[in-house]
């Protein structure tokens, strides 16, 4: 199971930590550990560890209008996403 490190802009930060889409949406497709993150330098900056049982599955999510939705609802700024997977 691959270690996921994504990061990305939001709207606010406090929003962003708080909200449980994170859980909601990923859990069903197999993500696990979630761990969350927030640059010191630029806080609206954050990110997450995550454990992926399919990564397949979760870039297919990605593209879904439920995850459109989960990052309109938390303030993601969708076009700021990266995914970086351990190798």
């Amino acid at each position: 199971m691959p270690t996921v490190m994504a990061y990305h802009d939001v709207k606010d930060t406090k929003h962003w930590l708080a909200s449980p889409k994170r859980k909601e949406i990923f859990g069903p497709i197999g993500v696990t550990n979630i761990r969350t993150f927030v640059d010191p330098q630029k806080p609206t900056r954050v990110g997450l560890v995550m454990d992926v049982d399919d990564m397949d599955r979760l870039v297919a999510f990605m593209k879904t209008k439920p995850a459109a939705d989960a990052m309109e609802h938390d303030g993601v700024l969708p076009e700021t996403v990266v995914f970086l997977v351990q190798s």
